[in-house]
């Protein structure tokens, strides 16, 4: 799911190349502006136009050259620090923990982090840098941090189905953690059914504490990307998990339990039948 999420991100960008910042590539000099510093513009655009053909050629090293020769000619040409934080992101693999993979990442966070600082960056540009460095930190599972910029992102574009099933990840993701560590110390598993014990009443209302909020939260993001998407099975799959976190906060009471577990299967079913009809078109 991780490694999914990060890939369909990164291919999305390449196709990103030059027509972001207008207002970076340079026509030629302002009234007052010396000679060398036009020079210098037009070859900082030269070296952002072979960093994109060597980044198209997956080669990235090379491509993370060219960026920081044209960032060095041109600080104000956008587009190259968009293209290095994006060949640094894509150099990285977020399955991998050693310190030269864990380094790409942490060039990435801080390319696209400058650039998020610009006055000057435009409402698309700024949703790029935004969602690049929400999935990176969901990678790397710093949730709080990747939530917060997804809910940035939406400020910038309600209409965004991509980011509300993300925030319906997180808040999967963080209840069903909380889930396995609560239900852990009464020697439930996971799916396991609270009963109507003393230490199974206080243990679900620790999780119903700890998860009430995500879980609705996450729903309601959730059935939000299906209303921007209708087919997006993606959402269904985790509306079918999410529904089975919140069977969990019924604590002992069994009926409504199986009504939230029926509510899931539904989902599921609903998932496989999008599924099916995709394939059949």
């Amino acid at each position: 799911m991780r490694r999914k999420v990060f890939v369909v991100l990164t291919v999305c960008l390449l196709g990103f190349v030059g027509s972001a910042f207008p207002q970076a590539a340079k026509s030629g000099p302002s009234a007052t502006a010396p000679a060398q510093q036009n020079d210098a513009a037009v070859q900082a655009r030269e070296e952002l136009d072979r960093g994109a053909q060597a980044f198209k050629g997956d080669r990235y090293d090379e491509a993370a050259e060219h960026f920081e020769r044209a960032i060095t000619l041109d600080p104000s040409l956008l587009t190259a620090r968009l293209y290095l934080g994006t060949t640094y992101m894509q150099q990285w693999n977020p399955d991998s923990d050693t310190p030269g993979n864990s380094r790409y990442a942490d060039l990435a966070i801080q390319k696209f982090s400058h650039l998020l600082q610009s006055p000057d960056l435009n409402k698309e540009s700024r949703l790029h840098g935004l969602k690049s460095l929400a999935v990176i930190y969901y990678n790397r599972k710093e949730l709080d941090k990747s939530m917060t910029l997804y809910q940035q992102c939406i400020e910038l574009d309600p209409d965004d189905p991509e980011v509300y099933y993300m925030i319906g990840v997180i808040d999967w993701a963080e209840a069903y953690q909380a889930a396995i560590e609560i239900k852990a110390k009464i020697g439930l598993q996971v799916d396991d059914q609270y009963q109507d014990k003393e230490d199974h009443k206080r243990n679900c209302q620790e999780q119903q504490n700890l998860s009430s909020a995500k879980i609705a939260n996450g729903i309601a993001a959730l059935g939000k990307a299906i209303e921007l998407r209708p087919n997006f099975e993606d959402a269904m799959a985790y509306m079918n998990l999410l529904y089975r976190r919140k069977g969990d906060l019924e604590c002992a009471d069994s009926p409504a339990r199986a009504a939230d577990i029926r509510t899931a299967d539904e989902w599921a079913d609903k998932t496989m039948e999008t599924r099916k009809a995709k394939m059949r078109n």
